[in-house]
């Protein structure tokens, strides 16, 4: 039976990869997110992101690229997690339905972070001399 990784990754590629793209296509959105006291701007922080997410996504479809590809998504999942929080505070007056879109983000990226690490395959340990 082969194993379910080249799948998850190339979900996981596809995912991250559409959502890159629309950093470009929607940035206002991701600006809004992003938290205000971040030099150089926010929108500076969009564009890198979104370009961040779709090599990441690119790298998951490339059976040579897709290990490392696995473990960037996992650092950047965790590199934009304090946006996620930022998004949580900022959404604390917007409706219910807004605030609980911004709460389930934050156990999803969990979620997320275990995906990616799957994806990457078997982590092996360099043997040790005796």
């Amino acid at each position: 039976m082969s194993s379910p990784r080249p799948r998850l990754a190339i979900g996981l590629g596809a995912g991250i990869g559409a959502a890159g793209v629309m950093h470009f296509v929607r940035p206002e959105f991701f600006d809004a997110i992003v938290p205000p006291w971040l030099p150089p701007s926010q929108r500076f922080w969009t564009l890198l992101s979104g370009v961040a997410e779709f090599v990441v996504g690119v790298m998951l479809f490339v059976p040579r690229w897709r290990r490392t590809g696995a473990m960037a998504l996992l650092v950047l999942l965790i590199a934009v997690y304090p946006a996620n929080l930022y998004m949580t505070w900022d959404w604390r007056d917007r409706s219910a339905g807004e605030r609980v879109v911004s709460w389930a983000r934050l156990p999803l990226q969990f979620v997320l972070f275990a995906l990616a690490r799957m994806a990457s395959g078997p982590w092996r340990s360099r043997p040790t001399s005796s």
